[in-house]
């Protein structure tokens, strides 16, 4: 049997088991399993925990440190951002564009796999790498692959407190692969891939694709038929960096760049398309989005928020500002929009009109709500139309239906949080020495 496929069995499993088990393994109860469930004996269910619920794991204690509280077992019930807040409870609205480039527009489609050919092919040995720790990391330690978002000491200080597994909400949130409790399925781009049905590269084109395999990657292309739009691993790594950056302003323009780094790192590996990158980026800030707008899940993810800065604070003796002043960044910020903006379109031709109005989505303003707090939610979309993407790009939606959900392919969060904002005492407000 293939790697890829012990480890869907295996994934398959855990989440049949988890809406039944989840809170009881938390609280330590288990007592029960379902009846068609293979037998657990005692060290394969400590195994089972540990690897999926890694926040249930006790925390290495310090003298002097901060003291880790999980989240309780409460927080992992129902939350109304378990349905997105589109059609159908999922987020097929926000890419839904796709049909008509693919009906209508076979020249883009023809540049997204040359893009996709020549970045895999011309990808160096350290490219490589990097992109076989990203593909590995989406049940699992998701984090420590996007640690260096952080900084050279930031993110070794990030790598020793998931070790010493001192971030338990943190984790519970936002690093447990598959069962991560500000994911879920209508964040998984799973029926979104069943409607769309589009095969992916080394699929369509197996001799002009490199598969990179190796770096526990060995079943990477043997995915039984799994389609490629949008990106799920894209997706994930989106919302993650999108809720980071929400908790950690000060380091946000780098984790957003991280996390298009790990959806550039698709077409690395031969796996993903620019538009799947694109669209997982999209829905995955629709999620983001959603969850932050959602009053239960904000308060349990400020929590984390707060847990994850008073351990890099306590780890550096340093605010977390001035830690990210001192240290080694991953990019530069100006670098780090740049890169992240390069990213939004990889270079597709637009297909839109170049003039069209940027609507920003509702939900989007409160996104910025941590970097402006002195702002009003008004104020904050001005911020995002005024950093927001040129219209015309593949899935810039300009239909009256993409104009009612919003413009999130334009919608450049890295520049909205770098952006230099001012507003006069008359109310006249500036975006980067601009009028907004």
């Amino acid at each position: 049997m293939s790697p890829t496929r012990q480890k869907t069995i295996r994934r398959t499993a855990v989440n049949g088991l988890a809406p039944v088990l989840v809170a009881s393994l938390i609280a330590g109860t288990v007592t029960t399993v379902p009846a068609n469930a293979q037998p657990v004996g005692p060290s394969t269910l400590t195994e089972t925990v540990g690897e999926y619920l890694p926040a249930t794991v006790p925390a290495v204690q310090h003298p002097g440190a901060p003291v880790p509280e999980p989240l309780s077992p409460s927080d992992y019930g129902w939350y109304i951002s378990d349905l997105s807040s589109y059609d159908g409870g999922v987020y097929y609205d926000v890419v839904s564009s796709f049909s008509d480039l693919r009906d209508r527009h076979p020249e883009v489609m023809e540049d997204s796999l040359d893009t996709v050919v020549e970045v895999n092919n011309s990808a160096d040995p350290g490219t490589v790498r990097r992109a076989q720790v990203d593909a590995a990391a989406d049940d699992g330690n998701l984090l420590t692959a996007l640690s260096d978002a952080f900084g050279s000491t930031l993110g070794q200080a990030l790598r020793t407190s998931l070790q010493e597994h001192r971030l338990p909400k943190t984790r519970a949130l936002m690093d447990s692969g598959y069962l991560s409790r500000a994911g879920g399925l209508a964040s998984s781009t799973l029926i979104e891939k069943e409607i769309f049905n589009y095969d992916r590269p080394f699929v369509v084109a197996p001799d002009r694709i490199t598969k990179h395999t190796g770096g526990g990657n060995e079943g990477l292309y043997d995915l039984g038929g799994s389609a490629a739009f949008p990106s799920g691993h894209t997706n994930q790594a989106s919302w993650t960096t999108t809720l980071l950056a929400v908790l950690l302003p000060e380091l946000a323009p780098q984790l957003l760049a991280r996390g298009a780094e790990a959806g550039y790192n698709r077409m690395v590996m031969g796996v993903h398309y620019p538009l799947d990158v694109i669209g997982g980026r999209m829905t995955g800030q629709a999620a983001a989005a959603d969850r932050w707008n959602d009053p239960r899940m904000r308060t349990v993810l400020t929590e984390a928020g707060q847990e994850l800065r008073a351990e890099l604070e306590w780890r550096t003796g340093l605010p977390l500002s001035e830690a990210v002043a001192t240290d080694t960044p991953y990019h530069p910020t100006e670098v780090a929009v740049d890169e992240f903006t390069s990213r939004m379109t990889h270079g597709l031709r637009r297909v839109g009109d170049p003039d069209a109005p940027v609507t920003v989505p509702q939900g989007a303003p409160e996104l910025l709500v941590t970097a402006f707090p002195e702002l009003d939610w008004g104020q904050r979309a001005r911020v995002l139309a005024a950093t927001a993407l040129p219209a015309g790009y593949p899935l810039d939606d300009q239909s009256s239906k993409g104009r009612e959900v919003g413009s999130w392919q334009r919608l450049n969060l890295a520049a909205a949080f770098a952006a230099d904002v001012r507003v006069g005492p008359d109310g006249a407000m500036t975006v980067d020495g601009r009028a907004a």
